[in-house]
């Protein structure tokens, strides 16, 4: 799994620009899936069936986002340095003097206009991205163009640090979940989910097509384990986090119990999840058309929306273990 996560994070994909990254998941999952199909969102749906014979088998809809935050060229100065704007949560404190590359493959470097007070707040609307250019007519971005952090994948013993871990984490558990189960009562769609970081719009969309019984987001969750960090239980190392509530919604209690007993009864270390900023997927879902049983299995990540999300590995194994127990048993909560 951890090449399969360094090729994932490596890939290009803002929201709205998913198309490599699903590439990339197409070829993974195309052995192993009975179905597949791509939405007008461009979703990736794969479909795997119940065996014949399976009484009342659940629709269950599993959904990790393929999209990773990034930046879009807003204005050319006649020096030729690039003003922008985000796309999803990019944050000023995690931006300045970063490196980004456009889909073009430009690269530039983030910059400031002058800062008074360098314990200041960066908001990013002062800054600019210098790629190199000596006027506007040889800039080689143009108004429009997006682009994405450039860092590379680091291994530092059981932690992984790299950009997009947010939620590409989640699509290499979702993607070795799916390789995992060689058979299930229930009727599992793996949803790859496009724009996320700007509203979960894919996933809306694709659970109104799936109608599902039951919905789980699979993606991270920031931590509470670093010095003079939010009070929040999640940590690195501890095990895959389950959803109880978040910023935009409830989980569903009948999910929560679930997935707590099932963590239990197969002895998988896990650790409850209330987190006071942020979201998931899980919460479309849940309101897709009349409702859905709805919940999340969180993956605890720190430095969440920066060039250098951490990961602990074994959250990541954990996390799969988890899902191919709840999705091998029957599903009636």
């Amino acid at each position: 799994m951890k090449q399969l996560l360094k090729t994932l994070t490596e890939t290009f994909g803002p929201s709205g620009y998913e198309d490599a990254v699903r590439d990339l998941i197409l070829k993974e999952v195309k052995p192993l899936a009975d179905e597949i199909r791509v939405d007008a969102l461009g979703n990736l749906i794969a479909r795997k069936k119940p065996l014949k014979g399976a009484k009342s088998p659940k629709r269950i809809m599993l959904a990790a986002h393929m999209d990773e935050i990034g930046v879009i060229a807003s204005h050319i100065d006649k020096k030729g340095f690039v003003r922008f704007s985000n796309i999803g949560g990019t944050f000023g404190r995690y931006t300045l003097g970063a490196r980004v590359r456009f889909l073009n493959g430009v690269k530039g470097v983030v910059g400031y206009d002058r800062l008074e007070q360098i314990n200041d707040l960066l908001p990013i609307n002062k800054m600019y991205i210098d790629v190199g250019a000596t006027s506007k007519a040889d800039c080689p971005v143009k108004v429009g163009d997006v682009a994405v952090f450039e860092q590379a994948f680091t291994e530092m013993g059981e932690r992984i640090a790299a950009k997009s871990l947010d939620d590409r984490a989640g699509v290499a558990v979702l993607i070795e979940t799916l390789r995992g189960i060689k058979s299930t009562q229930n009727d599992l769609y793996f949803v790859f989910t496009t724009q996320e970081e700007v509203g979960s719009h894919g996933a809306g969309t694709a659970a109104y097509g799936i109608d599902p019984d039951l919905g789980i987001a699979v993606d991270v969750t920031p931590t509470g384990d670093t010095p003079a960090s939010l009070k929040m239980v999640m940590e690195l190392g501890k095990g895959p986090c389950i959803k109880i509530r978040d910023a935009f919604m409830l989980a569903d209690p009948r999910m929560v119990t679930w997935m707590i007993q099932t963590a239990e009864k197969a002895k998988i270390p896990y650790q409850r999840e209330v987190l006071l900023v942020g979201s998931s997927d899980a919460r479309e879902i849940q309101v897709a058309r009349a409702g859905v049983i709805a919940g999340a299995v969180s993956i605890p990540v720190r430095y969440v929306h920066s060039a250098s999300e951490m990961v602990d590995y074994r959250d990541l194994k954990n996390s799969v273990k988890l899902l191919i127990a709840l999705l091998g048993k029957d599903a009636s909560l």
